[in-house]
């Protein structure tokens, strides 16, 4: 038994570095404390979109400042992740969890009781400071917190479905919320479970050793400089154009900062982020694919809600609920996703994954104007929920697998920030398709004009559509040429073993 387990069976031991050990972990109720902050984090965008038209009524915000209101969360979150995760490693990472979902919370209370469009966009930045200092935290709790490998499995599982599920129970959650209460309800309904979470966390989960260090002051400057300046770049591209000087300019900068960033953390002895974490083939490629995923299946939610409303009709509650196979079926991937990694392999079950949310994709190239929600509609749907819980979780496992437990921080902030980054590109693109296929619609001409705006929608949801299949097989090629994850068979480690072998505690 090493050292380090040896202060786990102890509660009354220490950390090398003088911090206490905490009490006895409690997986059970560490792992429901951990999924709620991440279901918090990730489904606060979506939650919010639904509430927009209240929000814009009430405060009174112009067109373009509504797109704020999305936008100020999402570039703080993203743009702090990277800083987020290492500080968790150096200072504590349970530390920084509750401090990072105390400041969550208490923006979300703010939000909720805002009275000016100018307060409720500096509690959505703040909520996205908590949730870059949070976020980063989780998985490397659960990989601190879960000894055993097969436990840690299941864990990582249901992470990632709770990850990718957060987008469809924002969307069911925020219809319910703004219709049977008001829009600051999307706000004060995170409140009581941050609250939870912050008192539960000292009780639950222990503080994991720290690193002795110091934080990467230049290479922290460059990366969140960088990492705004990239979001940014994306969300101004998305909202005015490829054309747009800002947005040329803030992605120039990107590229200018973070090849500085790269140069820095080269000749850095405590870097921010160890460049040997990103040159690892299958790290690599599955940091590569997460990123055209997550393009794809944020496409996917932001233009189907749209499909749904102003094509279908729906109403914001009903389109919410149409959501509702994806997460049912996201859960039944992580049931299966464990035993069936053991048996195939993590490689075969990925690129299942991947071949489903590509075929959904493809499916949804063929909707119309006059497409059912049974008949062209749920069964893309169901294909995501089970592709993405086929795809997530052994992406996650290939990108955590021989990670040092001082880098499983810096590990889950950049796998965070891929989503995020690679989310706001997917729709940055997508959004350059669709407006170009929505004035180009082609086909017969109808004399009748709101039949006519439906067709040019769902033209332009058949074309990105398309564009987003394209990502799905942009990231099935990279796995199929970069990553290579153990055979299930005796004489090698399972995925699930090596992440237990490589990422112990301290």
């Amino acid at each position: 038994m090493t050292e380090n387990s040896v202060a786990l069976d102890n509660p009354g031991t220490k950390n090398p570095d003088g911090s206490p050990s905490g009490p006895a972990p409690r997986t059970g109720l560490a792992l429901a404390v951990i999924l709620t902050c991440q279901l918090m984090v990730v489904l606060d965008s979506a939650v919010v979109t639904i509430a927009l038209p209240d929000i814009q009524r009430t405060l009174h915000f112009s067109t373009v400042g509504l797109s704020w209101v999305q936008n100020a969360y999402m570039l703080a979150f993203g743009g702090l992740l990277l800083l987020g995760g290492r500080t968790g490693d150096i200072f504590g990472r349970r530390k920084t969890f509750i401090y990072g979902v105390g400041l969550f919370t208490i923006a979300s209370l703010v939000g909720g009781l805002a009275n000016s469009s100018g307060l409720l966009l500096v509690a959505r930045a703040a909520q996205g400071l908590g949730a870059a200092v949070a976020a980063p935290s989780t998985l490397a709790l659960i990989i601190t917190t879960y000894q055993d490998a097969t436990k840690r499995a299941r864990a990582i599982a249901l992470y990632s479905t709770v990850t990718g599920a957060g987008a469809a129970i924002g969307l069911i959650l925020g219809g319910v919320l703004t219709t049977e209460a008001s829009w600051r309800w999307v706000f004060f309904i995170n409140v009581p479970f941050g609250v939870a979470v912050v008192l539960l966390t000292p009780l639950v989960i222990r503080e994991p050793e720290r690193i002795r260090g110091r934080l990467d002051i230049p290479g922290a400057l460059t990366a969140t400089a960088g990492t705004v300046a990239l979001v940014y770049g994306f969300i101004r591209a998305a909202s005015n154009g490829w054309g747009d000087g800002a947005a040329i300019g803030s992605l120039v900068a990107a590229v200018v900062l973070l090849v500085g960033f790269v140069l820095i953390e080269a000749r850095t002895q405590q870097p921010l982020v160890p460049l040997g974490l990103l040159a690892q083939r299958t790290r690599g490629g599955s940091y590569l694919a997460l990123l055209l995923v997550a393009a794809s299946m944020f496409g996917m939610f932001f233009f189907l809600t749209q499909y749904l409303q102003n094509v279908l009709g729906y109403s914001p509650l009903r389109a919410g609920f149409a959501f509702l196979p994806f997460a049912v079926f996201m859960f039944v991937g992580a049931a299966v996703v464990q035993p069936l990694v053991a048996k195939l392999g993590g490689v075969a079950v990925l690129i299942a994954g991947t071949v489903l949310v590509g075929v959904g994709l493809l499916w949804l190239t063929q909707v119309g104007a006059g497409t059912s929600y049974a008949g062209g509609v749920l069964g893309p749907v169901v294909l995501f929920g089970l592709g993405g819980g086929f795809a997530f979780v052994p992406l996650s496992l290939a990108i955590l697998g021989g990670v040092p437990p001082e880098d499983s921080g810096t590990a889950s902030g950049i796998l965070q920030a891929t989503q995020q980054v690679g989310g706001s590109l997917g729709t940055a693109v997508l959004v350059t398709f669709f407006n170009t296929a929505v004035r180009h619609p082609g086909g017969q001409i109808s004399l009748n004009p709101l039949l006519e705006a439906r067709r040019a929608l769902s033209h332009g949801v058949d074309v990105t559509m398309g564009v987003s299949a394209a990502f799905a097989a942009g990231a099935l090629l990279l796995i199929l040429a970069l990553i290579r994850l153990p055979r299930p068979d005796a004489a090698a480690p399972s995925a699930v073993e090596e992440v237990d072998q490589t990422a112990a505690v301290g």
